[in-house]
């Protein structure tokens, strides 16, 4: 499958790009909606949303980088090159929460407040920007056979796009996917339904969905980042894990709910 979608005489315009894209404005969407519900003043969340996606794609390059250093040391210019892939949404998730940090405070707005309405989008915005990974061959799992893949009655073009240096690999990929939607799903039920829904409830709840989902995925993935023999994206799942159940058991004891307006809102 060519990576490329679209060629205008020298311009290539590359799948993963578009996938990205899709997710992008998908999630500014998203984002932009339930602001507007919230309350949130919409020149500080596109203010945020503009400088959080330059962020975003800075600091997951950067990460994915940094952990294929003595690649990029001999292959200096290839560092540029995002639409052959190489950006790690855990790179892009830390520097974006950084961000936030201090975009929050200077604005005096409740961080919490700012990430339980961006992780909704940002789940569904992932579970799309894998098959960006797909169409590169990247985000796949340890080597399996032709009929395993096609026990798990998926499509013909996805087998056909699991066959990767000779072998058949698991799609891991698809997975990630498949359970960002059903976290998606989630986070949208909770929000609308659950009455007594507390702010930081929506962000614990996607780093202990996300956090679990990673680190059981990334047990089958062959292409990971490393850190000595630990895979990176382990670590930050349990990380996340971690915080987002301290978010949620700190969130229990507020009497403040998610969809009142508070007096620290823009």
């Amino acid at each position: 499958m060519s990576r490329v979608a679209i060629s205008i005489g020298r311009l290539n315009i590359y799948w993963y790009s578009i996938f990205v894209l899709i997710g992008m404005l998908l999630g500014i969407f998203l984002v932009l909606k339930e602001s507007k519900k919230q309350k949130i003043d919409e020149e500080f969340i596109i203010n945020f949303m503009f400088y959080g996606l330059i962020i975003g794609i800075l600091g997951a390059r950067i990460y994915y980088v940094v952990f294929n250093l003595n690649y990029y040391l001999n292959h200096p210019l290839e560092i540029f090159a995002v639409w052959n892939g190489g950006l790690a949404i855990h790179g892009g998730i830390i520097s974006v929460i950084i961000f936030a940090y201090f975009y929050s405070k200077k604005h005096k707005i409740q961080l919490l407040k700012l990430t339980d309405i961006c992780v909704v989008a940002l789940i569904i915005a992932q579970a799309i920007g894998r098959w960006g990974n797909f169409i590169n061959q990247e985000a796949y799992g340890r080597t399996t056979t032709l009929e395993s893949l096609q026990n798990l009655h998926i499509p013909k073009f996805i087998i056909d796009g699991m066959y990767i240096s000779g072998h058949y690999r698991q799609p891991t990929f698809l997975y990630e996917s498949l359970f960002c939607i059903i976290g998606f799903i989630i986070l949208l039920l909770v929000r609308k339904y659950y009455k007594k829904l507390k702010t930081g409830q929506l962000t614990s709840i996607y780093l202990i969905w996300y956090g679990i989902l990673r680190f059981i995925i990334e047990q089958f993935r062959s292409d990971s980042l490393m850190l000595g023999n630990i895979k990176v994206a382990q670590l930050i799942s349990i990380i996340f894990i971690t915080i987002g159940i301290i978010i949620f058991i700190n969130s229990i004891k507020k009497k403040k709910l998610y969809n009142k307006k508070s007096k620290e809102e823009v």
